[in-house]
């Protein structure tokens, strides 16, 4: 079976954008060293910089808004997305919970999979449900996702080893995740209001949501090819010196067998 002229199109404008999707999240050496010599307020500004640069948060938003008509169930769907960020944000960065970031954004990318895959109905058309699973229960655990994936880019800053202060910075950062979060919504929101009015949203919001799903599943593949050629050894689950303790523990470099060096 081949693939619709509008879908090989949205195939080809997510494969240009892609570079700037697997980047997304990078903390530049700039930004480092900015945190370095400035103070709460940069946390803040990035925080906010990052939000609205990252792009797999911005594509599950604009899914979950995508279909509500009145502020009431914005509010309401944001809140608990909301919600669940912060609490893994936060918890997670203060306590040094952390994961390879690239398979953080991998599941990420399945979150922004899932709502395009919700909203053209597919939980209907291909498992023949009656209704989707609960969306608010949905958005909460993605939004906890979402935050562990802040989370582990904030660690790669310096956050000082007192508790207060690095507990200030993190809240910080935090903050600028929620301003960047509203100026995004605030626009999102205004466009899906006009767009409902016109003849076109109808006719192109099924191809917009099959968008969705492409976008996601193009960064779901970039992070995990990040992931399988990543060469910085802190970069993976185990950062290098906790690898080499390991090994030592085990004794795995003694493991020689010299006789398997000859024919």
């Amino acid at each position: 079976m081949t693939a619709s002229p509008s879908l090989r199109r949205l195939w080809v404008a997510a494969l240009l954008f892609a570079p700037s999707l697997l980047w997304a999240h990078g903390i530049s050496p700039e930004d480092r060293q900015r945190m370095l010599d400035g103070g709460n307020l940069q946390y803040i500004g990035l925080g906010a910089t990052h939000m609205l640069t990252g792009y797999d948060h911005l594509l599950f938003l604009f899914g979950v808004v995508f279909f509500l008509t009145t502020l009431k169930d914005v509010a309401k769907f944001v809140t608990v997305f909301t919600l669940g960020h912060c609490i893994t944000l936060i918890l997670a960065t203060f306590y040094g919970i952390t994961w390879n970031y690239f398979l953080i954004d991998a599941v990420i990318a399945v979150s922004v999979i899932y709502k395009g895959f919700d909203n053209i109905g597919g939980f209907q058309r291909v498992f023949e449900m009656e209704k989707s699973p609960s969306l608010l229960g949905a958005v909460f655990g993605f939004g906890l996702l979402h935050g562990f994936g802040l989370s582990t880019r904030l660690q790669q800053l310096p956050l000082g080893d007192d508790s207060v202060g690095m507990l200030m910075r993190i809240l910080s950062f935090n903050v600028g995740v929620e301003l960047g979060q509203l100026a995004a919504l605030a626009g999102m929101v205004a466009v899906l209001a006009w767009w409902r009015h016109t003849h076109s949203f109808r006719r192109i919001s099924h191809v917009a949501n099959l968008g969705l799903i492409v976008a996601g599943t193009l960064l779901m593949l970039m992070q995990l090819h990040g992931y399988l050629h990543d060469t910085d050894p802190n970069g993976f689950r185990f950062p290098a010196e906790e690898h080499r303790h390991i090994h030592e523990d085990m004794d795995v470099e003694k493991a020689v067998d010299s006789s398997r060096n000859k024919l």
